[in-house]
């Protein structure tokens, strides 16, 4: 055997222990979807950190690719059934704009029934463990479940009583928020939250329902400047999920699964919606440096807001067979978490 030829195997050998090794390091790439743009809080405070711990925690073996406002196609109301279908691999989505499918989760949605993100986080990963996992979400490896700080009005004129809103379209994002909002005379409009900034310039609505944090990436706070927040228990929240295709979980490896099981759960979970609350305080600051008018109903005042609005959980009860015990189960839940959160895991980059 000549000398080249000995180099040449050599390097041949080289080269495919460099290609095994590419390999080994990356054996699976996910595809991550979701409806806002790249630079808002969720996507880079949120997703951003968990797609990026996987990736080191894997130590290269798992990329994840991200996919903002919607890129690979589709509609945000189809955001889950493309991870069922495999369309991506991992979603972000609020459950409600999938009406009537995963019902479970609206018991966080009910009015004025949470008064904190991160409580209220920390009972809905404990519930869905419970109630939902091999239930509503039988068909999907769920990562993280969270709600967003507290929802209130951005209109394009002043609301401090109920009966402000009357005759008012309010975009609304989901059915129970919907619900609400005609019972306070406003007429709901259904509608995913990146819709929202074209129709409030073009006038098809005159306000949003949407947490503080949102209105950042939306230019909220120069498309309308009344801001109707609430003190005490929040108007509504929403709930979400970081959803994976559960044929592409199963297929991992014991490791790679073991890398996404230590990046879902409750500690996500509570890490996900407190940061999503905490970004509130920073867009807030947008619309008081605008000058904008920023109205706060006091606790006192919300009790008129609640009257109003309080029969929601009456037909909810009626439709869900175990409402009233949900309900209950929520509330000793978020008052447990909230009591034990210094005893919850902590999550962030890493």
């Amino acid at each position: 055997m000549t000398k080249r030829t000995i180099l040449g195997l050599a390097a041949g050998v080289a080269m495919s222990a460099l290609a095994a090794g590419g390999a080994f390091a990356q054996e699976v790439t996910l595809k991550l979807h979701q409806f806002l743009p790249a630079q808002a809080n969720v996507p880079k405070l949120v997703l951003d950190v968990w797609a990026d711990n996987v990736e080191k925690d894997s130590e290269g073996r798992i990329k994840v690719e991200r996919y903002a406002a919607m890129a690979l196609g589709g509609t945000p109301p189809e955001l889950m059934d493309q991870a069922i279908d495999g369309i991506a691999d991992v979603v972000w989505t609020v459950v409600g704009y999938t009406p009537g499918r995963y019902r479970t989760t609206e018991v966080f949605e009910l009015p004025f029934m949470v008064s904190d993100a991160r409580a209220a986080s920390c009972a809905y990963s404990k519930m869905f463990d419970t109630h939902m996992k091999d239930g509503e979400f039988a068909d999907l490896k769920i990562i993280g479940t969270w709600v967003h700080g507290p929802g209130m009005f951005h209109t394009n004129k002043p609301v401090t009583v109920p009966s402000d809103l009357q005759g008012m379209k309010i975009r609304g994002g989901s059915v129970l928020v919907n619900k609400l909002l005609e019972r306070v005379g406003a007429t709901p409009v259904g509608m995913p939250v990146p819709a929202v900034s074209e129709a409030l310039s073009k006038g098809v609505l005159d306000g949003t329902t949407i947490p503080w944090e949102v209105t950042a990436a939306l230019k909220v706070p120069e498309l309308v400047h009344n801001h109707t927040e609430f003190q005490g228990p929040a108007l509504y929240n929403l709930t979400f999920v970081l959803a994976m295709n559960k044929a592409v979980y199963d297929g991992m490896s014991d490791e790679n699964k073991a890398v996404i099981d230590a990046n879902s759960g409750l500690a996500f979970s509570v890490f996900a919606g407190g940061t999503q609350a905490d970004a509130d305080g920073p867009a807030r600051q947008i619309a008081v440096d605008l000058g904008n008018n920023i109205i706060t109903v006091s606790e006192e005042d919300a009790k008129a807001w609640d009257e109003i609005v309080n029969p929601i959980y009456e037909e909810w009860k009626a439709e869900m067979p175990n409402g009233a015990e949900l309900i209950d189960e929520a509330k000793a839940l978020m008052a447990e978490c909230g009591a034990d959160m210094a005893n919850i895991d902590t999550y962030g980059a890493h």
